[in-house]
């Protein structure tokens, strides 16, 4: 791997792939347009580098945008080289992984670029679901470009790179001094198009190559490689860490494995990929040391996204929850119900393996929504200190024995008292084992061996669904 900072669009895909392993596609294609005399202007590869090589073996199709071409900007051509390699991706089931680094649109070219860029929009809408489609942005990455980057699965950016459809100049009363809308921090933490920032081209590479490793390279596919790491392996203590979300996947995962995915968005739910006996797992967890287990409508949103990925992959979904509420802000209002929603509709639309695990406070529909049997968990299980109830033991008790509280000396521990009593007639997770809302009652230890046995039980799963052309939701 190159330690230079910046590479070429050529160094990229070198880097990138392993090696010796490129085959290169359309070497020989340049601009044809003779419009405003740009038949004089040369136009090596018209500005993009496609074909075809191996990510530790496996096969992924690969376009590398050539800034010192025009500024990289899409052209006819350009746009059809990259258009030629989905249909190829698409016929062999096969990732394509674009490393952006353009201006945008070729304006010398007119409507035969714009028609050009348009179809190869139609090409990833159409893979989409069917292949998995990674970007990373390496340098410029504007208007129409932006929407072809939002149209993948998965984009990274490297921290001096810029992302935007409307440059910030350009957005009434705002300038790029005062905030620049463009930027590697403000897209990824206020957008949910950037799933990591990079400190440089060789870790953006390396971030794609980590996440191909545990990808299935279509939706025909399963993600499954060896497993080298102790079945049976407990995690001590783990219990501790029950508001790092994070730090319980990481701890679970084969060989500590986990790939988070849209980090800066959204911080309240973690979501990314972990491995059990050797089988990628979608993870959807809150983030209670975030956000006191309150649901945003950011998180919400990328959840949702993130399972329908999951289930069109035949990748299975595992939960751990601990969410109290949602979060209450005049901009929030705004739209939680409905990415909410989305959240409920994309667990219960995902018909692969889903399995729960309770690991602290879980009340009210932010509890239902976060893969609940109400919403079609296979599997619940709950950790012994963990409380589902409609809202807080402590609240209930002040509705449930408000005369009793107010008739007491000691009002304070009268509402503990009451609360204690509510946790173990109905908030407990035995309690809720008892109604057969939760499966089991699993020692946080064990956390690891029962999910990958429950996994394993669930691996030949089939739900059939009533016939629709496509959710309207």
């Amino acid at each position: 791997m190159s330690d230079k900072l910046k590479l070429s669009a050529s160094e990229r895909i070198a880097t990138l792939l392993d090696d010796s392993s490129f085959v290169e596609i359309g070497s020989e294609v340049t601009s044809r347009s003779t419009d405003f005399n740009e038949g004089s202007i040369d136009t090596p590869k018209d500005g993009v580098i496609t074909g075809y090589g191996l990510i530790d073996g496996k096969l992924v199709y690969v376009y590398s945008q050539d800034a010192s071409v025009l500024g990289g900007a899409v052209g006819e051509m350009h746009a059809k080289k990259i258009s030629a390699i989905y249909n190829l991706a698409m016929k062999v089931g096969a990732p394509v992984i674009g490393l952006i680094d353009t201006a945008g649109l070729r304006l010398q070219e007119a409507t035969d670029a714009l028609h050009s860029f348009g179809a190869l929009f139609r090409k990833s809408s159409m893979a989409s679901g069917v292949i998995p489609q990674i970007t990373a942005v390496f340098g410029n990455c504007g208007g129409g470009a932006a929407i072809l980057s939002a149209l993948s699965d998965f984009t990274y950016m490297v921290e001096d790179s810029k992302l935007f459809v409307n440059s910030p100049n350009a957005i009434k009363g705002n300038y790029e001094d005062k905030c620049d809308t463009a930027s590697a921090s403000y897209v990824s933490s206020s957008t949910s198009l950037v799933d990591g920032v990079c400190s440089n081209d060789n870790d953006a590479i390396l971030r794609i190559r980590g996440l191909v490793a545990v990808l299935p390279s279509n939706n025909m596919e399963d993600a499954v490689s060896l497993c080298e790491d102790d079945l049976n392996r407990t995690t001590p203590g783990i219990e501790a860490s029950k508001d790092d979300a994070k730090a319980v996947l990481n701890s679970i995962s084969d060989d500590n494995l986990f790939i988070e995915t849209k980090a800066d968005y959204g911080k309240d739910i973690v979501t990314g990929f972990i491995k059990l006996n050797g089988a990628t797992i979608a993870a959807v967890a809150n983030q209670v040391n975030e956000s006191k287990g309150l649901i945003s409508t950011e998180g919400a949103d990328k959840a949702a996204s993130f399972i329908s990925f999951a289930d069109s992959f035949n990748i299975p979904v595992l939960t751990l929850t601990a969410a109290t509420g949602f979060d209450a802000t005049f901009e929030s209002e705004k739209t939680i119900a409905k990415n909410v929603a989305k959240l409920s509709v994309a667990f219960t639309d995902a018909s692969v393996p889903k399995v729960n695990v309770v690991i602290g406070d879980a009340f009210g529909s932010a509890y239902i929504v976060m893969n609940s049997k109400s919403v079609g968990a296979d599997l619940v299980y709950a950790w012994p200190t963990a409380r589902i109830g409609i809202t807080s033991p402590e609240v209930a008790a002040e509705i449930m024995y408000a005369d009793d509280i107010a008739g007491a000396d000691d009002k304070v521990n009268a509402i503990k008292e009451a609360a204690a009593k509510i946790t173990e007639s109905q908030s407990s997770a035995l309690a809720a084992a008892k109604r057969g809302y939760v499966d089991n009652i699993i020692e946080p230890d064990a956390t690891r061996k029962r999910l990958i046995a429950a996994f394993d039980m669930l691996a030949t799963k089939r739900e059939e669904r009533p016939y629709r052309k496509h959710m309207s939701f």
